[in-house]
């Protein structure tokens, strides 16, 4: 099954990871797993006072931070994992990785670090439930 996680980072992101580790159907080498980590593009006025490489290690540095224990996880079940970051829009961006990329699955924190969480899911999830047609499992 080809699966992609969506991280972001937050407790959820944790949550999604020990889900995997209880369920051994999840988690094997039988799988093919890619993580992405979407981030919102620098806001064009802030981006105006960045040079391009000063972008670009901003977002590497921000996946970096995200991937590093998403790495360590799948390495000490000894599973081979892609890491993608995009930059855009998280909810769209996720959704449209999740249908060029002919997934068999999405799985994700039902809340993240997004600023207007919403009170059942977080405001991504949402997003990504509304836009995408791969099957969703939300981890809570």
């Amino acid at each position: 099954m080809k699966i992609l996680i969506a991280a972001d980072g937050s407790p959820y992101t944790k949550r999604v990871l020990a889900y995997l580790a209880a369920h051994d159907e999840w988690l094997g080498a039988q799988h093919a797993y890619t993580v992405v980590h979407a981030v919102p593009a620098i806001p064009h006025r802030a981006a105006a006072f960045l040079d391009r490489d000063q972008a670009r290690t901003y977002y590497e540095d921000d996946a970096e931070m995200v991937f590093k224990p998403i790495r360590a996880f799948f390495a000490m079940h000894g599973i081979k994992a892609k890491f993608v970051l995009r930059i855009g829009p998280p909810a769209a961006t996720i959704a449209k990785l999740a249908e060029r990329g002919r997934f068999d699955l999405l799985l994700m924190g039902s809340h993240g670090h997004g600023a207007a969480a919403g009170l059942v899911m977080g405001s991504v999830a949402t997003k990504v439930l509304a836009l995408c047609q791969t099957p969703v499992l939300l981890v809570r």
